[in-house]
């Protein structure tokens, strides 16, 4: 029988995890008798994805607010330039006040009119009408007011960022900029809150003179007075547990991982591949938000998830060849240009199809499906993912 029904991904509930539990042993008991309950046969190349959040709590990845300033007075002594942190409540906020608890003078620079990830501090049509540059002018916090009012309350969360940051930390500067050199005029002593660009503004700073560079990562990289920790990515990735604590981005990613894709084969017989995902990558086009606001799409996963795509554009076949063809006979040459791809590949048939690693644009697809609310569905079962139209 023709196959008609391609990638079917499938959101799975489970228990809520808690610290110390066995999430291995969850995750499999949950993806099982949730295939069982729906009649669903496990297939190779099927593809379980599990929200790093689990593996974090399962592990008490967690640390304080008193925790993080104590690491953060370990390594700064004078004022601290903080250099372009998200704009964001669950990302920074408590951070933030970890960092002020240190004691020290803070200077926060921000980007505008948007922060790394898309969160605006301003429209940026009023500031064409003002006749900044973004790219050379430094705004100091009384010129961002002057110009663009008292509460300037973002799209979606409606928080004033500014004066958020304010009320966190009363011993801070705001300043606006889109060079991370410009921190250089109040402190040389620098804490790098980017996400993506961190290492490049690292190298920046160090080259320009900054006595201390540390950036998110070199935060909690080892516990502090019994604290969670990440040893590559330190805060970058943490989420806000409570008003005084966070959840790191989760440790030992690649031994869940493993441990799963084991259980999962010695009960079904067939090749399941296994990720860890959070943040998916992709960008609101109202809010202009790129959702990527952790260090990676996945932090872990099995060896058949490495790599790209290999695909072929339908599209452009379809366009070019197939104009005098009956129905069948399309058909059948796009089958048979599938099966061939390897063999003769050109760029044309594959240009517009997407350039990006598998774990990024699988890891999408699971966030999108999880969400970040109250489904309840923080484990991902996929089929199908890499069939192609001449599979049957």
């Amino acid at each position: 029988m023709e196959r008609l029904i391609g990638t079917v991904t499938r959101g799975i509930r489970t228990p809520i995890i808690k610290e110390g539990d066995d999430l291995v042993q969850i995750v499999t008991d949950s993806v099982i008798n949730a295939l069982d309950a729906n009649n669903v046969t496990m297939q190779d190349q099927d593809i379980v994805c599990i929200t790093e959040s689990l593996q974090a709590r399962s592990q008490g990845n967690f640390a304080t607010i008193d925790q993080i300033a104590k690491d953060v007075a370990s390594k700064y002594s004078g004022e601290i330039g903080i250099v372009f942190p998200i704009l964001s409540r669950n990302r920074f906020a408590v951070l933030l006040k970890g960092i002020a608890k240190a004691g020290l003078k803070l200077h926060i620079l921000l980007s505008y009119p948007a922060d790394e990830v898309g969160n605006h501090l301003m429209d940026e049509r009023l500031l064409m009408n003002q006749g900044i540059n973004p790219y050379t002018d430094v705004l100091e916090e009384a010129d961002y007011r002057k110009m663009f009012g008292d509460d300037v309350r973002h799209t979606f969360t409606g928080v004033d960022y500014v004066n958020l940051y304010k009320e966190i930390a009363p011993n801070c500067e705001i300043h606006l900029s889109n060079d991370p050199q410009t921190i250089l005029n109040y402190t040389d002593q620098v804490l790098i809150c980017s996400v993506h660009d961190r290492e490049h503004i690292k190298k920046s700073l160090k080259d320009s003179g900054a006595s201390v560079v540390y950036g998110l990562d070199d935060l909690l990289t080892e516990p502090v007075d019994g604290s969670g920790y990440n040893q590559e990515y330190g805060l970058l990735g943490s989420n806000t547990a409570d008003e005084t604590s966070v959840k790191l981005f989760p440790r030992d990613c690649q031994t869940l991982v493993d441990a799963v894709q084991e259980r999962l084969q010695e009960h079904s017989g067939k090749q399941i591949e296994v990720m860890i995902y959070g943040d998916g990558a992709f960008k609101d086009p109202v809010g202009k938000i790129w959702e990527l606001a952790d260090p990676v799409v996945s932090p872990a996963y099995t060896s058949g998830l490495e790599g790209t795509p290999n695909e072929i554009k339908i599209k452009y076949v379809a366009d070019n060849e197939m104009k005098h063809l009956s129905s069948d006979e399309s058909t059948s040459l796009i089958r048979q240009k599938i099966k061939e791809k390897q063999q003769n590949e050109s760029e044309d048939y594959t240009i517009g199809t997407t350039p990006r690693r598998l774990t990024d644009l699988i890891g999408t697809l699971a966030d999108l499906t999880s969400g970040s609310g109250d489904k309840g569905t923080p484990v991902v079962y996929i089929q199908g993912y890499f069939d192609d139209y001449a599979s049957n």
